[in-house]
């Protein structure tokens, strides 16, 4: 995969959607050709020589095509070689890699995809499993997972029950999984020592959902996770989006070697 990464950033071109997409994630074909000084069909071929290379995700919503940038393949590549040399002979990967992993979001949705070494199955059972959730996320979940069913969250001590809103919405094995995100209540303030003041203005928001969209790709699983449904400006993804990155490499950690990655909290 090295080698399309190197061969999708060599191009002046594809750079260019990517400083795009780096100012404005979540653009569209369209918003893409109006920014830029290309032809419609020059745009959706570069646009699939990234996505080729793992560096462009993208998300269909009705009948359009959003696209967001997606930071594991530089990652994968700084992992591997940036260590090995002086900073300052690879400061322009650095630069990069840096600019990928920004917050990636638009103003309504939070999206985030990696490739992780394991099977879908093992992936599912490490997203529904209660064994697995409390040791890189530290919440449990109480649900049957068929879709419709109410899901009951214990988190840091705290039991964040709602029949009616807290729901699966899909559930296919081993390929989607999607369900409400929890109410924000004042016993999940307390046990995270949040302001109950802001906890109460994120229970004004409008509901919001997550999605994993597991995607087999020889032995390894594209990962694609996108917490959605939030109105412009939102303060509840400004925060949950921050949160995201590190909560996936640490299950990504978990399913590679065994651990977690070490708790920042």
């Amino acid at each position: 995969m090295d080698d399309d990464v190197f061969r999708a950033l060599a191009d002046p071109s594809r750079r260019a959607l990517l400083d795009s997409l780096n100012r404005d994630n979540g653009q569209t074909l369209r918003q893409l050709c109006a920014g830029l000084d290309m032809a419609r069909q020059s745009v959706s071929k570069h646009l699939a020589v990234l996505e080729a290379a793992g560096l462009v995700t993208t998300q269909r919503h009705g009948r359009e095509k959003h696209h967001f940038l997606n930071a594991e393949p530089i990652n994968a590549i700084a992992d591997r070689w940036i260590s090995r040399y002086h900073r300052g002979r690879v400061q322009a990967l650095a630069d990069l890699k840096t600019a990928l992993e920004a917050t990636q979001m638009s103003d309504t949705e939070f999206t985030y995809t990696t490739y992780i070494r394991t099977t879908p199955e093992q992936l599912w059972t490490a997203l529904t499993d209660k064994a697995f959730t409390r040791r890189y996320w530290g919440v449990e979940f109480d649900t049957d997972w068929a879709e419709g069913s109410p899901m009951v969250w214990h988190e840091a001590g705290a039991t964040i029950a709602d029949d009616e809103h807290q729901r699966v919405l899909e559930s296919d094995p081993y390929r989607r999984l999607s369900y409400t995100w929890h109410t924000f209540t004042p016993e999940f303030a307390a046990a995270h020592d949040f302001d109950p003041a802001e906890v109460a203005q994120w229970a004004k928001e409008q509901r919001s959902k997550v999605t994993f969209d597991l995607e087999p790709m020889g032995a390894l699983v594209r990962l694609t996770v996108t917490h959605d449904g939030f109105q412009p400006g939102s303060q509840v993804l400004r925060d949950v989006s921050r949160g995201w990155p590190e909560l996936i490499a640490s299950l990504k950690t978990l399913m590679e070697t065994g651990e977690p990655l070490p708790s920042s909290a």
